[in-house]
């Protein structure tokens, strides 16, 4: 149990660290409308879980992307190609997990558009 506790303080202070990411900021304020709003928008259960699923995505891509930066940071401020190709990476994979929310997001959005329509 002690070390649960310990893990639980390690994801807190790294929940913090990430608060301080102006991107992750941005996602998570995002995230606190989204996150709700699924249960509104999904008409069953899965559709809710895929809409919210692809918002936590989001963060959790961003939480690695900020973890690769920082270590990347940690081994020097000089500029290397591997460095800047792990941050490219990082960045790519935060760019595909928003393009897969949105799209998620889009879709769920028109198929609600298109049932109120038929119904009216």
């Amino acid at each position: 149990m002690a070390r649960l506790w310990h893990a639980a303080g390690y994801s807190v202070q790294g929940l913090r660290a990430a608060w301080g990411e102006k991107a992750f900021r941005l996602e998570a304020i995002l995230a606190c409308g989204m996150l709700p709003a699924s249960v509104w928008l999904g008409r069953g259960w899965v559709e809710v879980a895929v809409l919210a699923g692809s918002v936590v995505a989001v963060l959790v891509v961003e939480l690695l992307n900020s973890a690769v930066e920082a270590v990347v940071d940690r081994i020097g401020p000089e500029w290397h190609a591997l460095s800047k190709k792990a941050k490219d990476l990082g960045s790519a994979a935060v760019l595909l997990s928003t393009l897969f929310c949105g799209a998620v997001w889009c879709a769920a959005l028109i198929a609600r558009w298109q049932a109120v329509a038929g119904a009216g």
